[in-house]
């Protein structure tokens, strides 16, 4: 028979891959824990408040009470709120929210939003066909140089692809732009 620790799953390192962004907010509100997804389109927000740097201001109060519904035993709670995004762009996102059960004040609430798919169509029709194959080419592991060839490129002009390919997405790496370019189903694991 298995032990009690051997049955544990540590469920934050496997929600870590959730493909919606996911965060954990203590019961004074504090963000305590986030997935790669979250921290894709709010950037590090770990130990700052939840509603003051992600709901905008006129939808804070409808936030608000539903996290105190929460923390008052409702046992989930879905509405819609807008949310900023680290690129300052206001996203439509419906949030699903769960208390966490237990004594631990620093894990009160699982919440998972899912974003309004017209952004996520907006990012992908900003991208020309020629960024799109050097975004699936990074996605692959190539570097500047085996894109170029593989393109038939100079490598400056693949850089420039690269750098438009970032900003497009909102993100400051390659590595980033291939995380949030899955999560918004640019490019597949295939």
């Amino acid at each position: 028979m298995a032990s009690e620790d051997e049955n544990n799953v540590d469920l934050t390192a496997t929600l870590g891959h959730l493909g919606l962004p996911s965060v954990i907010v203590s019961r004074e509100g504090r963000i305590t824990w986030m997935n790669e997804a979250a921290r894709g389109l709010f950037g590090d927000l770990e130990g700052v408040i939840a509603l003051a740097s992600t709901v905008v201001p006129e939808h804070a109060p409808l936030a608000r009470r539903e996290f105190e519904r929460k923390l008052d035993g409702v046992p989930f709670t879905d509405y819609e709120v807008d949310v900023v995004t680290r690129d300052g762009s206001r996203v439509r996102a419906m949030i699903s929210s769960v208390p966490i059960p237990g004594d631990d004040p620093d894990r009160a609430v699982f919440a998972v939003a899912l974003l309004d798919q017209q952004r996520l169509l907006t990012v992908e029709a900003d991208l020309t066909p020629r960024q799109k194959e050097v975004l699936h080419l990074l996605a692959q592991g190539g570097s500047t140089e085996q894109i170029a060839a593989e393109l038939h490129l100079a490598t400056e002009t693949v850089r420039n692809h690269i750098r438009y390919v970032l900003r497009g997405l909102g993100v400051h790496s390659r590595l980033e732009a291939v995380v949030v370019a899955r999560r918004l189903g640019l490019i597949s694991d295939t």
